[in-house]
């Protein structure tokens, strides 16, 4: 895709959509994502929720085997809707490392 190409759907976006993109890009410059911390020693190291050792691999996994966000955040008490859609933000950001998280895991 070239820049004209995306520029032109950045304008197409809503102005919700919008903002989203722009929090996106602006976490991406920074490394810094809203809600997802990387620590390590805890949880390999691997993107988690805030304040939780959820990791996001687990949550899309979840998600790929057919739960819904509702169900997750029945499983999961401990985190928000806000905590599911930050972690959708950085799996979408970050598929590559999400898609080796999982197939670590699967082997493990």
């Amino acid at each position: 895709m070239t820049l004209k190409e995306l520029k032109q759907q950045l304008l197409a976006l809503s102005a919700g959509e919008k903002l989203q993109a722009i929090q996106l890009l602006a976490q991406s410059l920074g490394n810094n994502w809203q809600g997802i911390e990387k620590t390590p020693r805890v949880c390999g190291g691997e993107a988690r929720i805030a304040k939780t050792r959820i990791p996001v691999w687990v949550l899309v996994e979840a998600r790929r085997l057919g739960y819904s966000d509702a169900d997750l955040l029945t499983s999961y008490l401990t985190i928000t809707a806000t905590d599911l859609a930050n972690a959708w933000v950085y799996a979408e950001a970050h598929c590559h490392e999400i898609d080796l998280a999982i197939e670590r895991n699967e082997v493990a």
